[in-house]
């Protein structure tokens, strides 16, 4: 019989009487979890609880809130087997990837722990002005208050700590609502902070659809912000509604990855496969898009198809699994049909195509042109298309041509070239020789357009989430 979890609201574990959500293996359907759906009542207990948890957790110094944020990495990291598994059981990632995703989350947490240490305001040169030169002034960095955090299955730890640990880092608290389908590791990592002693009601975990809890979070004038990362289409929509909150989106893409003329395209091929087929392609970041030098065309796509066809597909919990399922039979199918429009339309499959159960062969596109869904919308799923170009000015107007920007990768020995693409590309991130998938949890990362608004990494979530307090003395 598959567990029945509790969740925590105001430092107590809740969930009897109330309806269940089941929580779903994607690779077989079997059940994993059970977990409490939230009710009105619990999202109101939550809310003030947070409230309460704030006006402890604001009132640390930096080196308790840094003291429990470095036990909290400790924690994941002696427990990162058990956290792999519940990632690859309820996310259908493959083992590789989920026990990496707990070692990163790990290294988050220690940012964060850095970070709370090392917050800071700044001097402010009053006598620049004749009217204010027998003025001191200063400035101090203040948490904003309670956080609701609404978070995707994809990365059902990672993306978690990215909003939790900032926000605690800077003293505030939050309600935290995790996708339905993967609730399992937030629990963990609720169970793990409070036994690094953060106290009750700073963070709160409450399970429930989008309708429900999340616009709820959204609505409620005693939250100051909601952090969201998930589709464009639900981030427009929180941002229409969340009022005068403020609010951090981090939303999709189809990032372009350019391979130009001189670039080493074994390296290229390598980190492609990578980028393109990791958790099925269920990443933000994933490459979706390559644009190849037509002189390096052929060579990029026969070794590209060549080291696809050596991924193995297969149970996430098989050591040597390389491939996953999708999220979803939805999802799924989804991808399917949008895979066969593209054929429709004059698309070939280089490799790939076939379901293995709930798992999609990776794919590789040839033939494709813009107006395909595979191409300008976000496919999310193991699908990526290589286009070839003739000029690096065309590849840059080819890869900038998305309502999206989240990030771009570009292969190039050119630091010319180089440059250029950092200033022509319209995105929250330019990675040279690498591909657009690559992230560090300390660095910023965000998008324009489309792809969002504000930024994450510890640091930089950090300033989304504290006010700026003036401090002018007359002297």
């Amino acid at each position: 019989m598959a567990k029945r979890h509790r969740v925590l609201i105001g430092g107590e574990w809740v969930g009897d009487n109330r309806s269940e959500i089941n929580v779903t293996n994607p690779y077989d359907d079997s059940i994993v979890g059970v977990v409490p759906e939230a009710t009105d009542e619990d999202v109101e207990l939550a809310i003030v609880a947070a409230r309460r948890g704030y006006q402890e957790i604001s009132s640390f110094p930096a080196f308790r809130r840094s003291e429990i944020l470095a036990r909290a990495s400790d924690l994941i990291v002696r427990d990162r087997e058990e956290i792999a598994e519940i990632i690859a059981r309820e996310a259908g990632k493959t083992w590789k990837y989920a026990l990496a995703e707990a070692d990163r989350s790990a290294e988050t947490f220690r940012f964060a722990s850095l970070e709370a240490r090392n917050e800071h305001g700044e001097l402010v040169p009053m006598d620049a002005s004749p009217v204010s030169a027998g003025r001191f002034g200063f400035y101090l960095r203040t948490p904003i208050g309670v956080i609701g955090a609404i978070t995707p299955f994809n990365f059902p730890l990672n993306l978690v700590a990215h909003k939790v640990a900032p926000a605690i880092a800077a003293g505030n608290s939050l309600v935290l609502k995790p996708a339905t389908k993967t609730p399992l590791t937030s629990i963990k990592l609720a169970e793990l902070l409070t036994e690094a002693g953060l106290p009750p009601g700073v963070l709160n975990v409450v399970v429930g659809s989008g309708k429900t809890v999340g616009n709820r979070l959204v609505a409620d004038d005693r939250l100051a912000m909601i952090t969201f990362t998930g589709s464009p289409a639900v981030g427009a929509e929180i941002k229409a509604r969340s009022g005068l909150k403020r609010v951090t989106l981090e939303l999709g893409s189809n990032s372009p990855t350019i391979i130009d003329e001189d670039a080493d395209v074994n390296a290229a091929v390598s980190r492609c496969v990578v980028g393109s087929f990791a958790n099925s392609g269920q990443v933000c970041i994933s490459v979706q898009r390559i644009f190849v030098h037509r002189r390096r065309y052929d060579e990029f796509l026969s070794k590209f198809v060549a080291a696809t066809k050596m991924l193995k597909v297969g149970d996430p919990m098989d050591r040597d699994s390389d491939i996953g399922p999708m999220i979803s039979r939805v999802e799924l199918e989804r991808a399917v049909s949008w895979l066969d429009e593209a054929k429709t339309l004059g698309a070939v499959v280089e490799t790939g195509g076939g379901v293995i159960g709930n798992c999609l062969e990776p794919t590789i596109l040839s033939g494709v042109t813009p107006e395909m869904k595979v191409v300008c919308s976000e496919v999310f799923a193991p699908i990526v298309s290589v286009l070839p170009y003739d000029t690096f000015e065309q590849a840059l107007e080819m890869a900038d041509d998305s309502v999206y920007g989240l990030q771009a990768g570009v292969y190039t020995r050119d630091i010319g070239k180089a440059f250029q693409a950092v200033k022509r590309l319209d995105v929250g991130g330019v990675i040279i020789n690498d591909i657009p998938t690559f992230r560090v949890d300390h660095m910023p990362y965000g998008g324009n357009k489309q792809s969002g608004l504000g930024r994450e990494g510890v640091r930089y979530a950090m300033e989304e989430m504290t006010n700026i307090k003036l401090v002018c003395i007359n002297l």
